[in-house]
């Protein structure tokens, strides 16, 4: 099998540690199944894609969603970035860092009226709008609360991002945005509203996108729509191309920060307005794994199975995507390889980390690392089958910081009681 081995998440003498701490002692100290993130990984991938745009004036916004640990995103925020939050929660978990609401964007494709409302009261930059609905809807609340919204509308450029369907999100078919072909119209028709001021563009063409070219199409085809609408005599003073940048999971091969910069930054000096993005697989993906236990071993007349204390609730992409992570294990220990199906303890043929994979031979009590899984896996866990979601682990150099426990039982039922009148 082969081995995935960074200067991040590396094998020493056979056994693999995160930065200087191996991830034996943190399955010691804090059992399994636990995620673990590098702390320099972060840091180094925000410096990354910070220095490839510093040619143009930028700001980079977090996204949340990617991975809402509180750590991870105070980690960001304390080197510079703003944070891009998709919800009421999200923003509420990025006060609780101390953000301040100037460096936060409120994003989302259906918000309610107290997530606007909670928006304007604590005066985030913008609120980016996706329909002709929405702004209308902001445009009454502000006017009720007697505030002016700073706003950004969606533009579905068209593109297609070349990705999953289940994560592209610039094709005319998807949901997110205005259709591209109106996008002139309706922006200047808002623009006239009492209590909206629209102060920027937004496009978000997809996730897990690998290849430059769908942001050079979009990119292009915004530059030109600023263009036309200062024209217009309405200044945009924020493009916010989004995020989507892809990462290698297996075979892969992403652009790098600078290469986008490279093709990008002589579109953006066609216009004068700032220009926001927000990465999050980028910053996050592959400064993580979901560290497992080998509960059992089992074999049929055709397939292997490892079965693992790690399922579809902790980490739910490939279950729902297909999607690969790379499964290695902990200590190598010349075993030989097999192909396996690694599944999960859950009730659902669905619960599975990797099939058909080829693994080191594994027995009970053995740790695996699943890899890339820095961004989409603990924000996308459940509570299936009663299951307590992992604790969260942050290494920073040769220390490791449990930042958030494993869930208890009681954690399983803290706003649940039996009615005795039902009974």
């Amino acid at each position: 099998m082969k081995f995935f081995d960074s200067e991040y998440f590396t094998y020493n003498s056979n056994e693999l540690f995160c930065e200087g701490v191996s991830l034996t002692a943190i399955k010691e100290g804090a059992g399994t199944p636990a995620y673990v993130y590098s702390k320099k990984f972060f840091a180094d991938r925000y410096t990354e894609f910070e220095q490839a745009f510093s040619k143009v004036n930028h700001k980079i916004f977090y996204a949340t969603k990617a991975n809402f640990n509180l750590n991870v995103m105070k980690t960001f925020y304390d080197l510079g970035s703003g944070i891009d939050v998709n919800s009421g929660g999200e923003l509420y978990r990025a006060l609780k860092i101390g953000a301040d609401p100037k460096r936060m964007l409120l994003t989302g494709v259906g918000k309610t009226k107290d997530e606007i409302k909670l928006g304007l009261e604590h005066d985030v930059l913008m609120i980016k709008a996706e329909s002709v609905d929405e702004v209308y809807f902001i445009n009454s609340i502000a006017k009720e609360m007697g505030k002016t919204a700073s706003a950004a509308i969606r533009v579905n450029p068209d593109v297609d991002p070349l990705t999953h369907p289940y994560i592209s999100t610039g094709l005319a078919e998807n949901k997110f945005g205005i259709e591209s072909a109106r996008a002139e119209e309706i922006i200047l028709e808002c623009s006239r509203l009492s209590n909206v001021k629209i102060t920027g563009i937004d496009i978000h063409i997809g996730s897990q996108i690998t290849s430059i070219n769908p942001f050079v199409e979009s990119v292009i085809k915004m530059v030109e729509l600023i263009k036309r609408l200062e024209l217009k005599g309405l200044k945009i003073e924020h493009f916010d191309m989004g995020g989507g940048f892809g990462i290698t999971y297996n075979d892969e091969i992403p652009f790098s920060p600078k290469e986008l910069a490279d093709a990008l930054i002589p579109i953006f000096m066609q216009v004068d307005c700032q220009i926001l993005f927000e990465p999050g697989r980028f910053l996050t993906g592959n400064g993580g794994v979901l560290l497992t236990e080998v509960l059992f071993t089992k074999s049929n007349s055709n397939k292997n199975f490892v079965i693992v204390d790690a399922a579809m609730t902790d980490l739910l992409r490939p279950s729902i995507y297909k999607a690969y992570h790379h499964v290695q294990p902990v200590i190598k220990n010349g075993s030989k390889d097999i192909t396996a199906d690694i599944v999960g303890p859950v009730c659902e043929s669905g619960d599975f980390l990797a099939k058909n994979r080829e693994i080191s031979e594994c027995k009970m009590g053995d740790l695996l690392a699943v890899m890339s899984a820095g961004a989409y896996g603990m924000v996308m866990a459940s509570n299936y089958n009663a299951r307590r979601r992992p604790p969260e682990i942050i290494v920073d150099k040769n220390k490791y910081y449990i930042c958030r426990a494993r869930e208890t039982y009681e954690h399983l039922l803290y706003d649940e009681k039996i009615i005795d009148e039902l009974h």
